[in-house]
């Protein structure tokens, strides 16, 4: 991706974080990248376009900085990956604020604008099911629709989560801790339901 163009979608991240899905304006976007509105265009061709290639430019902010590992972690340990990568979406870090809000605006937007639908669709589907497979590393007794059930909760814990932090409602540490537990709870009960019975 040219310099350009990710430098016009990380201004468009900051103004849906700042305005909303609702209140990006192509002008505005212009002035906050620093470039004319015909680049835009050029780039992105319509507004639906700026939106696609954001949740994309987002998703794949979050897919970088949820790869970090600690040093002090051991390099084949399923549980603290998972826990990890669920972890890092709830970091004081701006931006991880800016990624969060943003994907928030987008999620919540698509209730009335259906052209970001399918793609708010393809992109829940992929996290959940890059956090599956990290559950089937985690808990290999365990079934494929178990874990796809065990990432759709877990995703949804961290957007709630993620919502509550933002908007004052939540504690960092304390969400961090709820999820810690719920993603306990569910390796612990994906490891009881695949032991044999007796």
């Amino acid at each position: 991706m040219s310099d350009r163009r990710t430098e016009i979608l990380k201004a468009a991240t900051r103004v849906i974080t700042r305005r909303g899905v609702r209140g990006l304006r192509v002008g505005e976007l212009a002035a906050e990248a620093g470039v004319s509105t015909a680049l835009i265009y050029y780039h992105f061709t319509d507004r639906a376009g700026i939106l696609r290639r954001t949740l994309e430019f987002i998703s794949d902010r979050a897919d970088r900085y949820t790869a970090e590992r600690p040093a002090e972690q051991r390099p084949d340990d399923p549980r603290a990956d998972l826990a990890q990568v669920l972890l890092l979406e709830l970091q004081d870090l701006p931006e991880v604020r800016e990624n969060s809000t943003a994907w928030g605006e987008l999620r919540a937007s698509a209730i009335f604008e259906p052209e970001l639908r399918e793609d708010l669709a393809k992109a829940t589907h992929t996290w959940v099911h890059e956090i599956a497979e990290l559950l089937a590393r985690a808990d290999p007794g365990g079934t494929a629709p178990a874990h796809a059930a065990a990432a759709e909760r877990l995703t949804a814990l961290v957007e709630g989560l993620s919502i509550r932090w933002l908007s004052g409602s939540l504690p960092l540490d304390h969400a961090r801790r709820l999820l810690a537990g719920a993603i306990d709870a569910e390796l612990t009960a994906g490891e009881r339901s695949s032991r044999p019975a007796g």
